[in-house]
């Protein structure tokens, strides 16, 4: 498939009812080993990718794959790919024509920044085009940051 990937209203209420019903079978406590904000995680790459906190911080990631990639790829979707997220700054995506809320707000998405983003992004970048209400549950916010630094590092 080359060009721009687009998908029906009927595809993403699918995915959307796919999401939730996958979400709402995998409890939010499931033995989850929060790494405290700002400490290493001492784990191993492989063994962190055993870790619950990864295993459902990828199955938060279901609801962003639709809209975002977290590799280098050809496929243009919705949002910006989120290759190198860490570290890098909003807007910064040459090959992403970002809101003007985004181009202007000059954050670096670093872990504090992205748990206050997945919070709500709209009190983060007021006016952004992003569709997504945000995460209430601060543990599930670190798993999804846990996973999105694992998966979007250079491999």
């Amino acid at each position: 498939m080359s060009g721009t990937a687009k998908m029906s209203l009927s595809s993403k209420l699918s995915l959307s009812l796919a999401v939730l019903l996958a979400l709402s079978v995998v409890p939010a406590q499931a033995q989850l080993q929060v790494q405290v904000q700002g400490q290493p995680s001492a784990q191993s790459p492989a063994a962190a990718e055993q870790s619950a906190e990864f295993k459902r911080g990828r199955l938060l990631y279901i609801q962003c794959r639709a809209c975002h990639d977290l590799q280098p790829s050809p496929v243009e979707k919705v949002g910006p790919n989120l290759a190198g997220i860490i570290g890098r700054r909003s807007g910064a995506d040459t090959d992403f024509v970002y809101s003007p809320a985004l181009k202007t707000v000059k954050l670096v998405w670093d872990k504090p920044t992205l748990d206050r983003w997945l919070e709500k992004p709209s009190a983060l970048a007021p006016g952004n085009t992003m569709a997504f209400a945000g995460i209430a549950n601060p543990a599930d916010r670190a798993a999804l940051i846990r996973y999105l630094e694992i998966e979007s590092a250079p491999h």
